[in-house]
């Protein structure tokens, strides 16, 4: 006989998850040096690492237990992400420390959702007087923002095409989830959201969008656009329960497994495709952008052309070839926080809407099918 408090949640959990195409909970690194085995030759791990300063990798990205948010203990570490005066990439004026996913999952395709919980700390804390891009795709169809160009906010936004759609205050030390709902097919996006362990909800959204992404172009980390009176010193950005899911949305932010998904591994003998170039304007109130193809050896990063505005700053975000893998993901059930609370206790089982104190586990999925309607 098995315990219902043991197996109630677990159960119904398994009935109702979605499935993790992608993992990038950093479950699977010792440190972040893991990070430098990656390379465009040798496509190895969850993520590509190129988009950083000229100093050590411990400047820029360190993990510990304690970056992540607490209430996911599927996360066994989280990510600190961290850009200063150093953090210049190709010669461009923007801070930038940023990580992309390294995998042949369909996460570019049909509906899936991008899971990450941000926040940040009194040290190191970011400056309201410049736009910060976050968790943004390059074409900027959807991307948290924080800051504001030639002015103040310190309100974290979730904007679509450039224009914010939801904001809310970034506190020191709250965990702000986040899922965005991306429909490739459908071309429409949505907004997900709670702080530290309450589940997510819809706030925002469906929002049409020119959802376009070659799966390798997301970029989980943090851009400073450069302003008038730049502070000097670090910024400190911490991120945790990294994930992109198929299926049925996880709402609960404790993401169950523990393990990567295995999906990134050594590239195979097709080459990678050639990289393409694209200027991308970004302000806190709009985004466009102008592409224009350049031939690039597979193992290179194309780099976006600063185009010259009155009206922002210009966001120069990348588009790297993405490696070929032979590996297929595995997919992993995560934890619902759409689970039913607990029947009280009764002589009835089975089917019924109760269930006894001590029951089989064939008593108790056919209890979970009726709740759910799939008789």
């Amino acid at each position: 006989m098995l315990s219902k408090v043991a197996l109630i949640n677990a159960l119904i959990s398994a009935v109702s998850a979605g499935t993790i195409i992608w993992d990038g909970r950093f479950n699977d690194m010792t440190s972040s040096a893991d990070l430098e085995k990656w390379s465009f030759s040798n496509p190895v791990g969850a993520y590509q690492y190129y988009i950083h300063g000229s100093g050590a990798v411990a400047d820029y990205v360190n993990l510990d237990s304690k970056f992540k948010n607490p209430a996911d203990t599927g996360s066994k570490q989280g990510v600190k992400i961290t850009i200063d005066e150093t953090a210049k990439w190709n010669g461009q004026t923007m801070l930038r420390t940023e990580l992309i996913p390294q995998t042949t999952a369909a996460i570019n395709k049909g509906k899936v959702y991008y899971h990450f919980s941000v926040k940040t700390t009194g040290t190191n804390k970011p400056t309201e007087n410049n736009e910060h891009q976050v968790a943004f795709f390059e074409s900027h169809f959807t991307e948290m923002k924080y800051g504001a160009a030639g002015g103040s906010s310190n309100k974290l936004q979730w904007h679509v095409g450039g224009v914010s759609k939801w904001d809310a205050e970034l506190v020191a030390d709250e965990w702000h989830n986040v899922a965005y709902e991306i429909d490739f097919d459908a071309g429409s996006v949505s907004f997900y959201h709670s702080t530290g362990s309450d589940a997510l909800t819809k706030t925002a959204g469906p929002f049409d969008a020119s959802t376009q992404s070659n799966g390798a172009d997301w970029h989980l980390g943090v851009l400073r656009l450069p302003g008038s009176n730049d502070a000097a010193g670090a910024e400190d950005w911490f991120f945790s329960g990294v994930y992109v899911e198929s299926g049925d949305l996880t709402t609960s932010v404790n993401s169950a497994g523990g393990a990567a998904s295995g999906d990134s591994a050594p590239a195979s003998s097709a080459p990678a495709p050639p990289a393409s170039s694209k200027a991308v304007v970004a302000s806190s109130a709009a985004a466009t952008s102008a592409a224009a193809t350049s031939a690039a050896a597979a193992t290179s990063a194309a780099t976006e052309t600063p185009a010259a505005t009155s009206a922002a700053p210009v966001s120069s975000a990348v588009k790297a070839p993405a490696a070929s893998s032979s590996a297929a993901a595995v997919e992993t059930a995560i934890a619902s926080s759409t689970a039913a609370a607990a029947p009280s206790a009764t002589a009835g089982a089975g089917a019924s809407d109760e269930l006894p104190t001590e029951f089989t586990l064939k008593e108790l999925i056919a209890w979970v099918k009726a709740k759910n309607g799939d008789n």
